[in-house]
């Protein structure tokens, strides 16, 4: 019985250790992704795929007005904390899409886009 008891906890044990090494080797260590700095919502050139240097960094939470923007872009959420950004019609970030979850990034039209919002956790 005290071999079974020690095999069971043996075996807790193992398992415990592959899922917590499991979690780390999925965690996206914070920095530079595909040059958009850490804490920041980057968006690409058109059509430059796959995502190298972006054209515009947002940093600050609210909406943040966009220009001349046709096509095809990557837009990348690069925040930390669980921030969120969405891409919206509006130029004062109204009529917003859904939102981009941090540490994601999407390839979108921009041409009906005047916006991008950073949102606080």
């Amino acid at each position: 019985m005290r071999k079974m008891i020690r095999g069971a906890a043996a075996l807790a044990t193992a398992a415990a250790a592959v899922v917590a090494l499991g979690g780390a080797a999925q965690a996206k260590p914070a920095g530079d992704w595909a040059g958009c700095p850490s804490g920041a919502v980057c968006i690409y050139p058109q059509d430059q795929n796959p995502a190298v240097k972006p054209t515009h960094v947002f940093y600050s939470y609210g909406a943040h007005k966009i220009y001349n923007q046709y096509g095809n872009h990557w837009v990348l959420n690069n925040q930390t904390g669980g921030a969120t950004a969405a891409l919206c019609t509006g130029g004062s970030g109204t009529g917003c899409g859904g939102r981009i979850a941090a540490q994601t990034g999407v390839y979108a039209n921009l041409t009906p886009i005047n916006s991008v919002s950073l949102y606080r956790p």
